[in-house]
């Protein structure tokens, strides 16, 4: 008897167990997205949550949020998605006005540009 809420079968295209095993194979990958890919490929294996998240070393929550979002988005849900962060403290106009400045002039008396003497 199986235990536990059920989980949505996985199934893979050709093309898209090529591309996780690449991401899960490739050295120069980042790790998130190599182990997110390897999420997909065991529960596409027919692995429960459970049996993912101990071989792979993470908590069965990482393991059926990567599981979901592949389910919804495919290859693409496997992305980070995009946080705005902090709202900018310094204006593009004032970026501009800096990079300009120390690029076509230098300070009074001295040889370069610092922090200090930008303000």
């Amino acid at each position: 008897m199986s235990r536990g809420r059920p989980v949505a079968r996985i199934e893979l295209t050709d093309c898209e167990r090529e591309k996780l095993t690449l991401l899960a194979r490739r050295p120069k990958t980042a790790q998130r997205d190599s182990l997110r890919a390897r999420i997909v490929l065991e529960a596409a294996n027919g692995l429960k949550n459970v049996e993912i998240a101990k071989k792979l070393g993470v908590t069965n929550i990482t393991v059926g949020k990567w599981r979901r979002r592949f389910l919804e988005s495919r290859l693409s849900g496997l992305v980070d998605a995009f946080r705005s962060g902090t709202p900018k403290s310094i204006s593009d106009a004032k970026v501009e006005e800096v990079v300009t400045k120390t690029l076509e002039n230098k300070p009074d008396g001295k040889t370069h540009w610092s922090t200090r003497s930008m303000c």
